[in-house]
């Protein structure tokens, strides 16, 4: 017989990605002491999400799931945890009101601390270390000390998740969330951008219906949506098993097990392996799963994967997230689709066109180009489309900050240097973010043969 889950049965299986921490006494006091503290998020904001995605896999909701590529220690401030809130609202607001689209929030935050590497080492002037793997894991500077595995920085990663998501809580009911905000931030996020025409014209016509609201609702895609108050959820990639297996609580409701570090988490590409130990510990948690899928996977390894996770098939349960590079996946895509409809199997499809398409300049400096993440993105509609599937939502790294990480887009943004801050991969910074989701509003109505008429929306 298969021996019985438990939050621990991970640890049977082979480490993958997570570091060897050299004080195993120090591990075992700070997941002690993780066991001890509140939970970040509850059960009853999973099922909802659940709830949200399943709509999505249906077409009735659009997924903008969006934040840093990873958080970071010294980084962390008000201003760009706003910033992010923000502009999320703002892409709402654009597919809401301009392709008749509710929307599921989902936050790249609160969590994602860790981050998968290509090699153990990493070597400058041939000197060797352990690869940076994330704040919650080991330090970015480059010397021993700072790259030695410490499990007190679990501790700082849940205190930096608190606050961030005790922050976002209060913005998303205190007002701070009122679209008619996002539309003046619409405007003053664009006001020199070569493409504020569009924008400010959506923007007119959305505080237009907003001002004609007398009980704070509207009617998207023949559902009432708040425009006061939004729910927002949050994610991250459940790498560090170490800081996952002490978060786990049981559902007072149910008896099952929620893992309350965050409320979707995904597993990829480097550790989905079906046997391995991030899919033994997804298996056995109720929180909605992401499952990266690139051209590595295959469509029976895509098949027991579900079936693992999600053995009951429940809707909203699984989230199918495609990110194989534009180059790759009208080849790829169509036999993971099939494999899924072949198997009656329940998921949301949703695209990441970010993490196929990273390129890297002459002098090392990563960066991605938005035409190429466009591209991905239509190509992904049209493969679902073609192939009986719902084009449900898109995955982006991005932030509400005028960076500069990532080529092009109606800014023409080509000079790096000015603002490149990430440790870790480039993101679409707020005005990409922003032309992006109007894109995507665009392709969206396109695809569906409809034109939303501003004028039709009601109270």
């Amino acid at each position: 017989m298969e021996k019985q889950w438990g939050e621990k049965s991970w640890q049977e299986k082979e480490r993958i990605q997570m570091p060897t921490y050299p004080n195993t006494e120090e591990l075992k006091d700070v997941k002690a002491k993780l066991r001890k503290r509140p939970p970040l998020i509850f059960a009853g904001g999973v099922r909802n999400l659940k709830k949200e995605l399943a709509e999505a896999g249906r077409g009735e909701r659009f997924v903008i799931q969006g934040g840093d590529c990873a958080e970071s220690f010294d980084s962390f401030d008000t201003q760009s945890i706003k910033a992010t809130f923000a502009h999320l609202l703002q892409m709402t607001a654009i597919l809401m009101f301009k392709a008749d689209k509710r929307v599921c929030k989902i936050g790249r935050m609160a969590g994602q601390f860790a981050k998968p590497r290509s090699s153990d080492v990493e070597t400058r002037d041939g000197v060797s270390l352990p690869s940076y793997r994330g704040d919650i894991i080991n330090g970015y500077d480059f010397n021993e000390e700072s790259r030695i595995p410490d499990p007190k920085r679990m501790l700082e990663a849940y205190n930096q998740s608190a606050s961030t998501l005790n922050f976002i809580r209060s913005l998303a009911v205190e007002g701070y969330a009122d679209l008619h905000l996002a539309s003046k931030w619409l405007l003053e996020s664009v006001k020199n951008s070569p493409a504020k025409a569009k924008y400010q014209e959506l923007a007119s016509d959305i505080e237009t219906i907003l001002d004609s609201l007398s009980n704070g609702h509207v009617m998207v895609d023949g559902s009432k949506v708040s425009v006061k108050e939004a729910d927002f959820y949050v994610s991250h990639e459940a790498l560090l098993l170490d800081y996952e297996e002490p978060m786990v609580r049981i559902d007072s409701l149910t008896g099952e097990k929620v893992d309350t570090s965050g409320h979707f988490l995904w597993i990829g590409n480097r550790t989905r392996q079906p046997n391995g130990a991030h899919v033994e510990f997804l298996k056995g948690i109720i929180n909605p799963i992401g499952i990266k899928c690139g051209s590595s996977l295959t469509p029976d390894e895509l098949k027991s994967l579900i079936k693992t996770i999600n053995p009951d098939n429940e809707e909203g349960k699984i989230t199918l997230i495609a990110r194989f590079g534009k180059d790759k996946i009208r080849e790829d895509l169509p036999p993971l689709i099939n494999a899924v409809k072949e198997e009656g199997l329940n998921v949301t499809w949703i695209s990441d066109p970010m993490h196929g398409n990273g390129k890297s300049l002459e002098d090392g400096t990563k960066t991605r180009f938005f035409s190429d993440i466009l591209e991905e993105l239509e190509a992904f509609f049209e493969v679902c489309q073609e192939n009986g599937a719902i084009p449900a939502g898109m995955h982006l790294e991005m932030t509400g900050k005028e960076v500069t990480e990532c080529i092009g887009g109606s800014c023409d943004l080509k000079d790096l240097s000015a603002n490149y801050e990430t440790k870790v991969d480039p993101r679409l910074n707020n005005e990409q973010a922003l032309e992006m989701a109007f894109d995507v509003a665009e392709i969206i109505n396109k695809k569906s043969n409809k034109k939303k008429n501003i004028a039709s929306f009601t109270i």
